[in-house]
């Protein structure tokens, strides 16, 4: 039988706890550590080479549903993800990184084993490991005014709140697309990891940044302050590319 190795992420002590147990009962797992934040998950997936990371999706500074995006958009081997949570309105977003399974809290060891042999299983029939995913869709469509506008998400430079409103700024004309959505429903749509939340206001492709300083980003000779809440999720992204 195959022995997976896995890495166990949650922010709550208790739920930790209880997903390092149910590994330690179950004889084709083994544990090889546990974390209780997604940014030092980032650095001990990269050593450790894990097969399964049991990852919680809702934690400060960087959730576990941003971490397997940033996870899938890179070009290296992945680990398999089962997704721990308390919130069952992710399910969707989970399929999209591909996770083997959804294990809704409070769950049981039953509930817990059945996820760990579908990823057994997964490796005892040989079947590759999930790769790095292309966008689901290359567009999305914007109110404006009386009508539905189609935007190119390889066209978007930034996004820019204006209260209720949005400003789309795109890189093929000066002109921008303005819409009544707010920035965090915008956010919820642009559901790439090459899109990014830099502070209250902002949104920024990642792909169309010129240049990096301290604590902002520059597109096209505009600078955008990266805010205090999202400078860990950057810091991943930056050490990422210049590494």
């Amino acid at each position: 039988m195959n022995i997976l190795k896995c890495i166990a992420v949650d922010d709550e002590p208790l739920a930790l706890k209880l997903v390092e147990n149910f590994i330690e009962q179950t004889p084709f797992l083994q544990l090889l550590c546990s974390c209780d934040n997604a940014v030092e998950a980032i650095t001990l997936i990269r050593e450790q080479q894990p097969d399964i990371i049991f990852l919680d999706i809702n934690m400060p500074n960087l959730s576990g549903m941003e971490l397997a995006k940033l996870l899938y958009d890179q070009t290296s081997s992945l680990p398999r993800i089962v997704f721990t949570t308390a919130y069952n309105h992710y399910a969707i977003e989970g399929y999209k990184v591909s996770a083997v399974d959804y294990l809704l809290k409070p769950f049981n060891y039953e509930e817990f084993l059945r996820a760990a042999n579908k990823v057994l299983k997964l490796v005892e029939e040989n079947i590759n490991k999930p790769q790095p995913m292309p966008d689901e869709d290359n567009f999305i469509f914007l109110k404006v005014e009386y009508q539905w506008v189609r935007v190119a998400l390889k066209d978007i430079l930034y996004v820019e709140s204006l209260k209720d409103y949005v400003k789309v700024h795109l890189e093929s004309t000066d002109k921008f697309v303005m819409s009544l959505i707010s920035l965090k429903a915008l956010e919820e749509k642009l559901t790439s990891p090459k899109f990014m939340r830099m502070n209250r206001s902002f949104i920024v492709s990642l792909d169309k940044i010129s240049s990096i300083s301290k604590n902002s980003i520059y597109i096209n000779n505009i600078e955008i302050t990266v805010g205090e809440q999202y400078k860990e999720t950057f810091k991943v992204i930056v050490d990422k590319w210049i590494k």
